[in-house]
């Protein structure tokens, strides 16, 4: 029978697993989506941290107007990062857009120094975090906001995916650019938007992350990329459900991992465990390479 510290670290894994999922969905939005590479995700979250706590202090703890700063404040960084690191590269080879990914987000990084100072800011109290027994599990009220919100985004977005003129289009010209041109979609337009989408989820999970930690400061999305970069490549790169999945599993396995050892060693659990799916199944939770949702 599982003790009340394990079974605590599971509610706390699946917690930090859900905000894991929507930075790793955002990012396979950008990379599966739409076919390109990125590395200012990491960025992107701080961005949407940092727009939520200027929010919260203005107008008091109010999450939706929280989320949507953080929302609205990284989809236009998205649009930045489309027309600096994009638009001029579409019919380039991709190492050129990548390139460009990282000198915006080493500026993002340095700008962010530079204007909200280097020291962490706090975020407290943004919720109540009253404590709720269920037998022997004990969730706190921020755990179970935070998951009914990444529910919430993901479910909203495949609708968009699977049900709207957008979610055709972005799925077309992730199949094939010159196809989708030829039936009359604006595929710069189209890219763009996806892009934007995919900022968009990553600024959301920054708020959450800022809520959860209660705290924020510059450097934060470095290590957040890489565990983006990390979920998605769980989920072969292109399956945005397979990369959210994977977003999931590395966060139950950091606690779990913490639980048995030290909090230090968090990145090692996480990091050890995709090395070694990748040793024994180089595409991930995928079948095969290549496979778009």
């Amino acid at each position: 029978m599982l003790s009340q510290y394990m079974i605590n670290q599971l509610v706390n894994g699946l917690c930090q697993g859900f905000i894991y999922a929507l930075i790793a969905l955002g990012f396979a939005v950008i990379v599966g989506i739409v076919g390109l590479a990125t590395f200012t995700h990491g960025e992107i979250i701080m961005i949407g941290a940092y727009a939520s706590y200027y929010i919260f202090s203005a107008c008091g703890n109010n999450l939706f107007l929280g989320l949507f700063a953080s929302f609205c404040a990284s989809w236009l960084v998205g649009i930045l990062v489309y027309k600096l690191c994009y638009e001029q590269f579409l019919n380039v080879p991709e190492h050129i857009s990548l390139i460009c990914t990282i000198g915006f987000s080493m500026l993002l990084k340095n700008l962010a120094q530079i204007f909200f100072g280097t020291e962490k800011k706090p975020m407290l109290d943004i919720i109540d975090n009253r404590i709720y027994s269920l037998g022997p599990v004990e969730i706190s009220k921020v755990q179970i906001v935070i998951m009914v919100t990444v529910l919430a985004l993901s479910a909203l977005m495949m609708m968009i995916f699977n049900w709207t003129k957008w979610g055709v289009a972005l799925r077309s010209v992730s199949q094939n650019r010159e196809a989708a041109a030829l039936v009359g979609i604006n595929v710069k337009q189209t890219i763009m938007v996806g892009n934007c989408i995919g900022c968009a989820m990553a600024g959301v999970a920054g708020m959450l992350i800022g809520i959860y930690y209660q705290a924020i400061y510059p450097t934060m999305g470095a290590t957040l990329s890489m565990k983006a970069f990390a979920a998605a490549t769980l989920g072969g790169l292109t399956s945005v459900p397979l990369s959210a999945l994977g977003g999931g599993i590395l966060g139950l396995i950091e606690n779990l991992g913490i639980s048995i050892s030290s909090a230090s060693f968090r990145d090692v659990f996480s990091f050890g465990f995709l090395i070694i799916i990748l040793i024994f199944k180089p595409t991930g939770f995928v079948k095969r390479k290549g496979v778009r949702p």
